[in-house]
C-alpha cells in the first residue's frame, strides 16, 4: 500500500472496545455520528469485524444477532443499522469488512500472482489490505467513523489494531483520533466504583502502540471529578477526555448524554475542526415523546430467536419509531413460535393489540406462526407479516381457500399447492442482469438482497401508508410468492397491493375483510429511523391503537 502523501480529505475516528463485549461501541459510534451531523458536518461510517466469516449472512442469530441489509445488498453487522438510524449516512459493501473478507482478498491476489512471488504475511499484506479498505472512505465525507469489532486482547483483532496504528502514522495525528470504550463497574458489595479494568484495558492498548485520545467509560452512575482524575492519571488521557457513558433508559438518549459531557467539543478540538453550535433539539424532542407517551399498545412478536432480542434489533427499533409517530408507548411481548404449537394462541397472545411475524429461515416454529396468523385473522387483530411472515400469511389463506396442503417448497416438496417456491431467476435492476439460482447454490450471498422497486395499487393499505405509487425496499430472502396461484387466491379475497414493476414478483399482500392485515416480502425495518418512522410501522401501530380502543 502506498503511504498517503497528500493530507486526507476526510478526518478519521477509530473506536475500539475493552474489558468485555456488549459495551455499546456501535451505539457510541452512531451517537458520535449524530452529534457531528448536528453540527453541520458530513459523516460516513465503517465496521471492521475480526471474525473469519466472509459476512454474517450465514451466521446463527443466537451467536451474532440480526443481519442488517443495505441498499446495495450487503449482509452486514447489526451495528450498521445503528449507524443508518442515527445518521443520514448511506452504507453498503464498502462499510463492513471481516477478517474472512480481508484474507479472501489477499489470498485471491496471491493466487493471481499479484505479489510477484513474495512471501505473503500479516504485516504488511493483511494490514495493507485493511488500510486499503479504510482508505476507500477518504473524500466521502468530512469525518469517517470506523469501529473495530471485538475486544482488546482478542487474538483475531490484532491485525486491525496494527492497521489503524499504522494508519495514524500515514495521515498524522491532526487527521485521526482514537476513542476507546471501556467499563467502569460499580461493586455493590464494596460500595465502590472500580477503575482497574479500564486501566488494564488501556495498558493493553498502549502495549501495541495505540494511545487513546478519548475514553468513553461505560458506567451505571456519573463519574465524579476524582474518578475522572484517577483514570486520567493512570491512562495518560486528559481529564476532559474522560467521558462518562452512563446507562440510560432509551438508547436515543446517548447523543444527548455525550453532548452534556462535552464529547463533541473534544473531538472537534483534537481534529482541529471548526463548526457551528449543534442542533440537538430534534433529539431532545424525540426523548420527550418517548418518555411521555399519551397511549400504550401491546404487540406480540412471534419468532424462534426470541431468547436473543438482538436477533430482531431493527424490528424492535422500528416498532418504537412507529410508537413515536402515534404518541404511543409500544410494549413488546416476544412469543416463542414453538410454544404456540402446544399451547392455545388465545392464552399466549391474550391482550395483544397487534401481532407481528418477522422474517426467518427453516421449518422450525412454522406451525406456531401460522396459528398466530389464524388467531389474528379470526379476531380482526391488526397483523403485520414481514418476509417469512408474509409467506406464511399466504399459506394460511390458501389453506382456508381450499388448498388444504398449501405450503412452501422451503419446508416440503410434497405438496400440490406450493404457493411459496424457490425463485430461480429474477432481474437485478442494479446490475441490469438476470440472476440465476437453484437448490445447489451456495448458502452465503445468494439470496435476493438489497433494494428493489415496488409499484403499489391504489385504494390499499399499502398505498395509504406510503402515499405514493412507486417505492424501493430492501430484501433478504430466497423464496417467493408463486404467481401460478395468484389468480385463484385473488378470486378468494387476497389483495395483491404491491408488485415488481414488471408485475412478476408479488411484494405486498392484504386481506379484504380485515381492518389491517398486511404482509410484505421485503424488510421495511431496515429503513425506519427515529425521526422518520417507516410508513408501514407507523400505520401498524396506528391500527393497533385503534383496536385497543375498541376492546376497552
Amino acid at each position: 500500500m502506498k503511504t498517503i502523501k497528500q493530507p486526507p480529505r476526510t478526518k478519521f475516528i477509530f473506536i475500539t472496545g475493552g474489558v468485555l463485549s456488549s459495551l455499546g461501541k456501535g451505539l457510541a459510534a452512531a451517537s458520535i455520528g449524530a452529534l457531528l451531523e448536528s453540527r453541520g458536518l458530513t459523516i460516513t461510517m465503517q465496521k471492521l469485524d475480526p471474525y473469519i466469516n466472509v459476512d454474517p449472512g450465514t451466521m446463527n442469530p443466537f451467536q451474532h444477532g440480526e443481519v442488517y441489509v443495505t441498499d446495495d445488498g450487503a449482509e452486514t453487522d447489526l451495528d450498521l443499522g445503528h449507524y443508518e438510524r442515527y445518521t443520514s449516512a448511506k452504507l453498503g459493501q464498502r462499510h463492513n469488512y471481516t477478517s474472512g473478507r480481508i484474507y479472501h482478498s489477499v489470498i485471491t491476489k496471491e493466487r493471481q500472482g499479484k505479489y510477484l512471488g513474495g512471501t505473503v504475511q500479516v504485516i504488511p499484506h493483511i494490514t495493507d489490505e485493511i488500510k486499503n479498505a479504510i482508505n476507500q472512505l477518504d473524500g466521502d465525507a468530512d469525518v469517517a467513523i470506523v469501529e473495530i469489532g471485538g475486544t482488546i486482547g482478542d487474538i483475531e483483532g490484532l491485525p486491525f489494531l496494527e492497521a489503524i496504528r499504522q494508519f495514524r502514522l500515514d495521515v498524522g495525528r491532526e487527521n485521526s483520533l482514537f476513542i476507546h470504550v471501556t467499563w467502569v463497574p460499580y461493586l455493590k458489595a464494596a460500595g465502590e466504583v472500580k477503575t482497574k479494568p479500564t486501566q488494564h484495558s488501556v495498558k493493553e492498548l498502549r502495549a501495541i502502540g495505540i494511545q487513546p485520545d478519548i475514553l468513553l467509560c461505560r458506567t451505571e452512575t456519573l463519574l465524579t471529578p476524582e474518578l475522572k482524575g484517577k483514570i486520567s492519571l493512570f491512562c495518560n488521557v486528559p481529564t476532559d477526555a474522560v467521558i462518562t457513558a452512563q446507562d440510560v433508559e432509551s438508547i436515543y438518549e446517548v447523543p444527548l448524554c455525550f453532548h452534556r459531557e462535552g464529547l463533541d467539543n473534544k473531538i472537534l478540538e483534537l481534529l482541529n475542526v471548526w463548526t457551528g453550535a449543534p442542533r440537538i433539539e430534534p433529539w431532545e424532542e424525540l426523548i420527550r415523546k418517548i418518555k411521555n407517551p399519551a397511549h400504550r399498545v401491546l404487540i406480540g412478536i412471534i419468532g424462534k430467536y426470541v431468547d436473543l432480542k438482538e436477533s430482531y434489533k431493527s424490528l424492535h427499533e422500528a416498532l418504537v419509531h412507529g410508537g413515536v409517530a402515534n404518541d404511543t408507548q409500544v410494549e413488546l411481548r416476544y412469543v416463542n413460535a414453538e410454544d404456540l404449537e402446544s399451547k392455545p394462541a388465545k392464552e399466549l397472545l391474550a391482550g395483544c393489540h397487534g401481532i407481528l411475524v418477522p422474517g426467518g429461515f427453516g421449518r422450525r416454529g412454522v406451525d406456531g406462526k401460522i396459528r398466530a396468523i389464524t388467531y389474528a385473522r379470526e379476531n380482526k387483530i391488526p397483523y403485520f407479516g414481514i418476509c417469512l411472515g408474509m409467506q406464511l400469511a399466504v399459506i394460511e389463506f390458501a389453506r382456508l381457500s381450499g388448498m388444504k396442503d398449501a405450503n412452501s417448497n422451503e419446508f416440503t416438496a410434497d405438496t400440490q399447492h406450493p404457493v411459496i417456491y424457490l425463485m430461480k431467476e429474477w432481474f437485478d435492476h442494479r446490475t441490469n442482469q438476470k440472476q440465476v439460482r437453484d437448490e445447489s447454490s451456495d448458502m452465503g450471498g445468494t439470496l435476493r438482497l438489497g433494494s428493489y422497486p415496488c409499484d403499489l395499487k391504489q385504494g390499499t393499505l399499502a398505498f395509504a401508508a406510503y402515499g405514493e405509487k412507486s417505492i424501493n425496499e430492501r430484501h433478504r430472502h430466497r423464496y417467493e410468492f408463486n404467481c401460478a396461484f395468484r389468480e385463484k387466491l385473488e378470486k378468494k379475497g387476497l389483495i395483491i397491493s404491491g408488485t415488481s414493476p414488471d408485475d412478476t414478483l408479488v411484494e405486498i399482500v392484504e386481506l379484504a375483510d380485515h381492518p389491517w392485515f398486511l404482509g410484505c416480502q421485503f424488510h421495511p425495518e431496515f429503513q425506519s429511523k427515529p425521526m422518520t418512522p417507516h410508513p408501514l410501522f407507523r400505520d401498524f401501530i396506528k391500527a393497533a391503537l385503534e383496536f385497543s380502543r375498541k376492546i376497552c
